[in-house]
Parts: structure tokens; sequence; C-alpha cells
């Protein structure tokens, strides 16, 4: 229970802000495994809305996808784009487990996975207007995941090269820098019980833009499984700022569904 992971809001097998090692679905290393999902983030100026669907093959492949909906809510206006102007974005993601297991072999021994996630941004036009290079663009994943099952801890740590700003929502690259920069991202999380797990994340992300500071992001948060289907998170989660709007907070809910 709880060792697939949740959904990241890029729809990868993670945390809701981390992509982990591990692979989505309830698959041995013989099967295909299903996972879809629902999160609603509510922030004090705006609005996330993220759903998509997942696949595990044999434990080794998985391919994801998401769509991201960023509502500006009354925020809109004072940016100049219309209240509740929304931005949205579609990730399909990659994923393949290179080697080790999360939960079994040898304690020093992580899962090791490594991804590709592509990002394209349906608002073009405006993205470039404030300054991003490109609407679309692709992060790259390196990820070792374990969890040490006699401490009930879980650890998690990822580097991302990237160049979203505002996990793309508002484009990639910017007049500020232009390139990948490699980006940290981790987690950690105490297993209260098969079905419960507590613990937090970290993300770092680049500062592209020119006209709006970006700063990382970081969350605390609950996972629970009422039963073998189903996973229920929710957290706490910072932003930072996000556009010339000060920095963002606000309540994370996550609905997934697992075969």
């Amino acid at each position: 229970m709880l060792t697939n992971g949740v959904t990241t809001v890029e729809g990868s097998a993670g945390g809701g802000l981390s992509s982990w090692a591990v692979i989505p679905g309830m698959e041995t290393d013989h099967g295909v495994g299903i996972s879809a999902f629902v999160t609603g983030l509510s922030l004090r100026d705006f609005r996330l809305e993220a759903h998509g669907i997942a696949i595990g093959i044999r434990n080794r492949l998985a391919l994801s996808y998401a769509r991201q909906n960023f509502n500006t809510l009354s925020a809109g206006t004072a940016l100049g784009l219309g209240h509740g102007y929304t931005f949205r974005q579609d990730v399909t993601a990659a994923k393949l487990r290179l080697f080790g297991d999360a939960v079994y072999g040898p304690a020093w021994l992580p899962q090791v996975s490594v991804g590709a996630e592509f990002k394209h941004n349906l608002n073009g036009a405006v993205v470039r207007l404030v300054g991003a290079r490109q609407s679309a663009g692709t992060d790259f994943t390196a990820s070792a995941t374990k969890l040490m099952l006699g401490q009930s801890v879980l650890i998690d740590t990822t580097f991302r090269l990237t160049k979203a700003n505002q996990f793309g929502l508002l484009g990639f690259g910017g007049d500020r820098r232009a390139g990948r920069r490699a980006e940290f991202e981790g987690a950690l999380g105490y297993q209260l019980s098969r079905t419960l797990v507590v613990g937090g994340e970290v993300r770092t992300r680049p500062d592209n833009l020119g006209f709006a500071r970006e700063t990382g992001a970081h969350d605390l948060f609950v996972a629970w499984s009422p039963q073998r289907h189903v996973t229920v998170t929710g957290a706490f989660v910072d932003i930072g700022p996000v556009a010339t709007l000060r920095p963002q907070r606000g309540a994370y809910l996550s609905l997934q569904i697992t075969t």
C-alpha cells in the first residue's frame, strides 16, 4: 500500500511536487497497472486544477499524461489578463526504472529511474509576452527512492534538468536565463501504518523571467489509502511568489484511483 506513490501535478508517480523513482499502478513485473488522478490546489490568488492518467508496464516503464488548468481568478485583472484568465498546459511523460527496488533488496540500494516530461503550454502568445523564450519544453529527471522498512521512512532524491517557468505554466526560458538548469527535488515520509504516510517535499526551480522572481516550493502532506485502489492526499503547499504577486500558499487535495 502506498509504495507506488501518489501523482504529481505533472502526472508522474511520486509526491504532489516531486517526481519519485517509483512506477505507477499496482502491477508486478509481469503485468500492467493504471492510475488516474484529479488534483486541486487553492492558493491565495490563484487556483490550479490538474487531472490525468498513467500506465505502468511490468514495473519497468511508465507513460503518463496530465492537463493543468491554472486559473488567475481576480489576479488576472491586476495582471492585465482579465478576470479568471486560465493558463493551460499538457504534460506527456515517460519514466524508465533502471535498477533497484524501492521496497525490497538491500537497504543501501534504492530504486533508480530516469524520465522525460514534455510540456506544451497552450497560451503561447501570452507567455512570450511576459518574456518566455518558448511555449514548450522538456524536463529530464533522475530519481532515487527507498522505503526503509525497519524505520518506516521513505526518502527520495531527484535531479531535474529544466527551463520551465512556474512548472511551465509561464513558458520556458526567459530574458534572464534561456537554457536548462539542474534543480533539486526531495521528499521525506514516515509511514504511520500500511495505509497512512506523513511527510514533506522541497523543490527548487529556475528563476528565468526578469519581471517576476521565482523561488522554490515545498509542502507538508498526508497520504491515506482507505482501500487498496484509492489514495487521498492532502497538503499545505507554498510555491512562493507567482508573477508579481505575493508568496502563494494554500491547500492541496488529490484523489488517485489505481489498479
